[in-house]
Parts: C-alpha cells; structure tokens; sequence
C-alpha cells in the first residue's frame, strides 16, 4: 500500500480525533450533494486523521466497491473545492464502506456491529462512532431505538448521534423525539442541524434593520407581529 497522504502530521492544523461515521440514508441526496462533499473537503484540509472510516447504510444494496463508485461521481459532481484529486480521493475512498439493509432490521444492526468492531481494529478508531441520522424524518425514532436495543450506544470510545432536520414539526413532537433519543443517548451526546436556522437570508434581517436609519426604529415588537421566511427549493 502506498504512503498516506493524510498522515503527514506536519502538513496540517488541528485534527477530529479518530471515529467511524455511521451515516443512515446514505444513498440519499443529502449525502451525495453535502454530507461526502464535505468530508472530502475535510480530508483535503487535512482534517480529518487516517484512522477514521465512514459506514453508509440504505436498503440498495451494493459492495463497498459500488459504494465508493457513486460517492466518487457525485464528489466529483457536487464538489465545489476546485479540480477533482483522483490520488487523493482513493486514499479517502478506501476508508468507506457500506452496509445495505432496512434501518428497522435488527439483522442489519448485527451486521453493523460487528462492522464496527472490525474497523476499530483495521482502523484504529478507538471505537469512537458518530451515527448520522440522513433519512426521512419518520425514521428518526426507530433508527435510534433500534441502535439502543442493538447495545451500539455502548462500546470503547464515546458514541454520538446527529439527527438531520427536521427535529419535529412542532413542539409536542420535538419533545416526543427528545424522549425517545434521550432514552438511549445522554444529552451531551445529541446534535441537531438545521440548514436553514443558519441561511444567510435570516442572517441579513438584522444586518438590513440595524445597518439602516429609517429602518431601525420602526422594525421591532411594536410594529412587526412575525416575519416569514420560505426557502423555496427546485429539489
């Protein structure tokens, strides 16, 4: 095998510590237009270390080999990190691999398991897993419950869950989805992401209102009872 890019510990700035990513829906859009993107954006910044490896999961099935393939090609596609590195990308490809199974098998758990365990070895991970939660929201509960009745909230190293947006549709099943990873992962363990909370649109509401003088005095509880915000997509 030849020499790691990723190795080098001079060519680069501060590092995640070594994990395997466990991302559920992983032939989904999500992962293919941002999710792979950004972690080979990573991988190029050098941050990301060689003991790390990605899991994806979906019911397609396919080989590790097909896996990599279609991660290339929307990368390479979706990618906006200037000329595709075709050296670099196999070093960053031979950390993925792919499980195919429904997220409410519990075989596919099992599977999962012992891919993990595996990778810890093979990779180094020190059994650090950040399960990723890409998949329709109705997925959420089963996929985490599923992970606690499997014991995989457990192991070596500390075990985290992202959850994609959305976190409910409205207070009473925010609370109810909060419950129901709560039973298995500790807080501090849970992260949620909004794309759009950060979107730039909401960000220029107070720059436009406090970089203007006619604006300023008028825009506040007094006068504006709710602002509205639709982000209209083609996809």
């Amino acid at each position: 095998m030849g020499e790691n890019p990723f190795a080098d510990p001079l060519r680069f700035e501060r590092r995640a510590p070594p994990c395997a990513i466990v991302i559920f829906g992983a032939n989904g859009d999500l992962t293919k237009r941002k999710l792979m993107p950004a972690l080979f954006r990573l991988a190029i910044d050098g941050r990301i270390p060689p003991t790390f490896a990605v899991i994806g999961n979906s019911r397609t099935h396919m080989s590790d080999e097909d896996f990599r393939k279609h991660m290339r090609e929307a990368v390479e596609h979706f990618s906006e990190d200037g000329p595709f590195d075709p050296a670099l990308w196999d070093s960053f490809a031979g950390n993925l691999f792919y499980i195919a199974g429904d997220v409410k098998d519990a075989a596919m758990y099992h599977a999962l398991g012992e891919k993990l365990a595996e990778i810890e070895t093979s990779h180094r991970t020190a059994g650090n897993v950040l399960f990723y939660l890409s998949t329709q929201p109705s997925y959420y509960s089963p996929v985490v419950e599923c992970i606690g009745q499997a014991g995989l909230q457990h192991g070596n190293g500390w075990r985290r869950v992202v959850v994609e947006k959305p976190f409910g549709h409205d207070l009473a099943t925010a609370r109810a989805l909060n419950a129901d990873i709560q039973r298995v992962f500790p807080e501090r363990d849970v992260y949620r992401i909004d794309h759009y909370l950060g979107k730039e649109t909401v960000q220029n509401i107070l720059a436009f209102r406090f970089g203007n003088g006619i604006f300023e005095p008028l825009w506040d509880r007094r006068y504006i009872s709710n602002v509205q915000i639709t982000a209209a997509e083609s996809i």
